[in-house]
């Protein structure tokens, strides 16, 4: 994961970025209120109002929530029951393979003919190359095919056959 350290962006205030830093500062560290961040900046003899302190603070802030990229997922399904597709494409029947995330993203697609323990390990294969993380617990079907693929690619995992709550 990639961590930018540039500072944000002050461009378009009218005081130097050392003030709008020492401010922001204050504020997330002490968790004080607004109005404390201007009295403290007024006993130093910078005259600013709450309301500018706020703007700072929500700029620095929405700065910092864009930078950061959210966490990948811990948990994700690996077609469920429930959306398992058989698709007829050219008279002949396919199966559509989905992974699935805990807040229901689509992770990666693949549409074969088969429905064995060759297939499910070429679905497993692809999905960890794509894949820049290990999640924490796979959950897919009852499919038996699974537990054989599973047990030569993805070693390491936590198997479920139910998405219980832990």
């Amino acid at each position: 994961m990639k961590t930018h350290t540039t500072a944000p962006s002050y461009k378009g205030f009218r005081f130097p970025p050392e003030i709008i830093s020492h401010a922001v500062w204050l504020y997330f560290r002490f968790s004080l209120s607004f109005r404390d961040v201007e009295e403290l900046l007024a006993q130093r003899g910078i005259v600013v109002t709450y309301e500018t302190v706020r703007q700072w603070c929500l700029r620095v802030w929405a700065d910092l929530r864009q930078r950061t990229p959210p966490p990948p997922p811990s948990v994700w399904g690996q077609v469920a029951r429930r959306t398992c597709v058989f698709l007829t494409i050219r008279g002949e029947r396919h199966y559509l393979w989905r992974a699935v995330d805990q807040d229901g993203n689509v992770l990666d697609i693949l549409v074969q003919s088969r429905r064995n323990t060759h297939a499910a390990k070429r679905f497993f294969r692809k999905l960890r190359v794509r894949l820049h993380y290990v999640p924490r617990v796979i959950i897919p079907d009852k499919l038996k095919s699974y537990g054989a693929a599973k047990c030569e690619i993805l070693q390491g995992w936590e198997h479920r056959q139910h998405p219980r709550v832990e």
